[in-house]
């Protein structure tokens, strides 16, 4: 039997004949890049979620015979949404009633945060920082910040540029916002800010 007799190109004598038997026969395409998977980005996202946690901690340095982490929460979201009362506190931190009771006591004795009514509803108690309150969750916010600049201060150019969309598309893929305020700072270690609004 002829060589070439079973292959369609030869057989055929057509004139895209050669040109598809050398399709055939053409180099394998050049493999591209591994993008890195699930596992790996899941992992490097625990890491500087590490740091990012060193850093809250570090930045309480100052004031930890004062506050907690867990009460400096509590403090940033009052500070983001002026007064609220006990129940909607409670959701917005994801605790019972009674732990955040616990918490606003200790706060309330500390003078960082105070009991008022609520102007809209004379019979409602909400709750408030005080001017001491407010102070101590801007230094606080100051010292992360300052700190994370000078992390990022470390990176070239165009790893920042890479961070800023990676870590935007990180975020919005979890479901998060960023808090009011003039910097847009979220809250501490990345606290989701997607529930019910403060009443």
């Amino acid at each position: 039997m002829p060589w070439g007799w079973h292959n369609p190109a030869v057989r055929e004598g057509s004139a895209e004949a050669p040109a598809r038997y050398k399709e055939v026969m053409a180099d394998p395409p050049e493999p591209q890049p591994s993008e890195p998977d699930v596992d790996a980005v899941t992992r490097a996202v625990l890491i500087a979620s590490r740091l990012l946690v060193a850093v809250s901690v570090r930045s309480l340095t100052a004031v930890e015979d004062r506050v907690t982490l867990p009460q400096f929460r509590l403090l940033k979201v009052l500070s983001a949404h002026g007064g609220a009362n006990l129940v909607s506190l409670a959701e917005r931190l994801g605790v019972n009633p009674s732990t955040a009771m616990r918490m606003v006591d200790r706060l309330i004795a500390a003078g960082l945060a105070e009991r008022g009514v609520n102007p809209g509803n004379r019979r409602e108690t909400v709750l408030r920082l005080t001017d001491e309150g407010r102070t101590l969750v801007s230094d606080v916010s100051a010292a992360r910040r300052r700190e994370i600049t000078a992390i990022v201060e470390r990176l070239a150019p165009e790893q920042r540029t890479a961070l800023v969309e990676a870590l935007t598309a990180f975020t919005e893929a979890g479901g998060e916002r960023p808090m009011p305020g003039d910097d847009g700072e979220p809250y501490p270690l990345g606290w989701s800010d997607t529930a019910a609004p403060l009443h």
